[in-house]
């Protein structure tokens, strides 16, 4: 993750790419970030999973870090599920009972699981970072049409960062990513059991 940012802070400087929006579900890696890039000129958004059942997973302590090291978080729902991953889910049942047919047939996949399951045969971090572009733009936290570096990765770390033209969620295909700076060499495939 360390060199990752090095390379991102590096290609930032050179672009003088302004904001840098970096995936962070407990704030480990938004609070490196922010440590890199503090008294850069170069805002950096941290993104977080939207708020869940259970609560928030970003760590209060990591929180403050980062807002003390002049980070911007944002935290919303995310662009690729959202409303359509509800479609694949039924409504609970009472104990006992037999369960409804789901509300969509799963081999019918929402226009946001073709658009992750794409991106996923780059690598997870690839996916992350398109996602996190349009959930900061659509949050206002970055400004929409200018190069931006995301960085993303799959579980604890960040392996992937590209250099990207910014779109918010409507204009998605007016995402144009001009430079892939890292990227794992061979996908990451989740143990399964």
């Amino acid at each position: 993750m360390d060199l990752v940012l090095i390379l991102v802070k590096q290609k930032a400087q050179t672009k003088g790419i302004k904001h840098v929006v970096v995936a962070s579900t407990r704030g480990e890696t938004g609070v490196k970030a922010a440590e890199v890039f503090k008294d850069s000129g170069v805002q950096v958004v941290v993104v977080t999973h939207q708020i869940g059942p259970a609560g928030s997973e970003l760590l209060p302590e990591n929180e403050e870090k980062i807002k003390a090291l002049g980070g911007r978080i944002v935290t919303c729902t995310h662009a690729f599920g959202g409303v359509a991953s509800s479609l694949r889910r039924t409504p609970p049942t009472e104990s006992g009972k037999p369960g409804p047919e789901p509300f969509w047939p799963a081999y019918v996949p929402s226009t946001g699981d073709l658009i992750a399951n794409v991106l996923r045969l780059f690598s997870q971090g690839m996916k992350v970072c398109f996602e996190i572009v349009v959930m900061a733009a659509d949050a206002g936290a970055i400004p929409i049409g200018e190069n931006v570096i995301a960085v993303g990765g799959q579980g604890r770390w960040a392996d992937t960062a590209i250099v990207v033209k910014s779109a918010n969620t409507t204009s998605f295909f007016d995402l144009d990513v001009g430079e892939i700076l890292a990227k794992p060499i061979t996908k990451r495939i989740p143990r399964k059991g």
